[in-house]
């Protein structure tokens, strides 16, 4: 796959890209480059082996580890999720499955309401920060939505409805979120660098997230401390061509698991994207994406499936690799044309 440098170079500039750049075909890596600083204050560079918050790209974690389960026979896709709220969160419709909420067609109010006014610079959490360890400790902030539309009426992009998600996966398998996706979609992967650290405790070989292209404002009060069901992950590029290479050669969930969760589901066209299970898919092509979008985070890996061609930009601030992601994607545009 060919990326012009001229359109790279412009493309970095326009919005001071901090980042990486990959492309991996096969067991090749056929193109890397790394800009700017994992932490600006001590001027650490990037480099392909610096691990990034992904935001909700790691939403497709959270759905491999539910359908897991599904395929246990621990939980059902048309299986309402009242069975396993019970009391709890009310205004969510009893009428809600666990597919509907993987396909973000639930309809349920979303705390995180991307559809509104919203910024990756806004104080959009209601309770401290530090409080955010487990998928329980959102429930006070999932509360108080009331039903947007009738669940399966249509598609609309919902971090609420993987938060729920969480919630459930920690009640059925009585284990906490992040230990479970570590042990149902981590390690069978092989992803030794992927994980979800507390940001009060990053790594040294972490990205700090910043907010805005210069300046050293970070992320850390304006996200929880601790990502969970609906995005926060940490990772690299090397792991994230693994991940897909597990994903799609069934080392993960089984190969029919596989074609149901890229199987597309809705044409989204405001992101100009189809939505399967957990992953976005190109429009037209058989590829697959994960992508991530926060205060201190812009992310996008695509996945050419027939080539098996993985092409990642990691970011560490709000809006800076958004120039390179749609540089790239002409790219790849072009190579599945």
């Amino acid at each position: 796959m060919h990326i012009d440098a001229a359109a790279l170079d412009q493309a970095v500039a326009r919005k001071a890209f901090t980042g990486v750049v990959t492309v991996d075909v096969g067991d090749r890596r056929t193109f890397e480059r790394c800009e700017g600083f994992l932490h600006r204050g001590l001027r650490v560079p990037t480099t392909a082996q610096t691990r990034f918050a992904v935001a909700s790209g790691s939403k497709t974690f959270t759905a491999l580890a539910v359908m897991r389960l599904v395929e246990d026979g621990r939980l059902g896709l048309d299986q309402p999720v009242r069975e396993i709220l019970g009391a709890d969160l009310p205004l969510i419709d009893d009428a809600v499955t666990i597919e509907e909420l993987l396909t973000h067609t639930s309809g349920i109010g979303d705390y995180l309401d991307e559809e509104g006014e919203w910024e990756p610079s806004d104080f959009v959490l209601t309770v401290p920060v530090h409080t955010l360890t487990t998928a329980s400790a959102f429930l006070p902030m999932l509360e108080g939505h009331p039903q947007k539309f009738p669940p399966g009426e249509r598609f609309s992009y919902c971090n609420g409805g993987y938060m729920v998600l969480a919630v459930v996966l920690e009640r059925i398998a009585d284990e906490p979120y992040h230990d479970l996706v570590q042990r149902l979609v981590l390690d069978p992967a092989g992803l030794e660098k992927t994980g979800f650290p507390r940001l009060d405790e990053l790594p040294g070989d972490a990205a700090l997230g910043y907010l805005f292209e210069e300046g050293d404002l970070v992320n850390t009060l304006r996200l929880p401390v601790r990502g969970n069901g609906d995005g926060g992950a940490f990772t690299t590029a090397d792991d994230l061509h693994r991940f897909w290479m597990a994903f799609l050669e069934g080392r993960i969930v089984r190969p029919d698991t596989v074609e149901e969760m890229i199987h597309p589901r809705h044409d989204v066209e405001d992101e100009n994207k189809r939505y399967g299970i957990g992953v976005w898919l190109h429009r037209t092509a058989p590829a697959v994406i994960m992508e991530g979008y926060d205060a201190g985070v812009s992310f996008r890996s695509t996945h050419l499936v027939d080539s098996r061609t993985t092409v990642s930009v990691l970011g560490n601030s709000s809006e800076g690799a958004w120039p390179v992601i749609f540089t790239v994607a002409e790219a790849i545009d072009a190579e599945l044309a």
